[in-house]
């Protein structure tokens, strides 16, 4: 009987320690996909803004490209 009891007071103890670690273990990769998917949504915002930088770039040169063929066309 000794033995039984023995051996359910460690086995729980065991239970125990499984579901703490886990419990652990689960809110460090909480953490750790909290910070990740902010620091992808900063580099998203950063890499959308060069986008639009480059668009409003591509923008301006195609106007100025315009600008020239209407100035080169009126010197002839």
């Amino acid at each position: 009987m000794d033995s039984i009891v023995t051996a359910v007071i460690t086995g729980g103890l065991a239970l125990l320690g499984v579901i703490i670690t886990n419990i652990s273990g689960n809110k460090k990769i909480e953490n750790q996909l909290i910070t990740n998917q902010a620091v992808t949504e900063t580099n998203l915002k950063n890499l959308t803004e060069e986008v639009r930088k480059h668009n409003s770039f591509a923008d301006r040169i195609t106007a100025l490209e315009v600008k020239v063929d209407s100035l080169e066309r009126s010197r002839k």
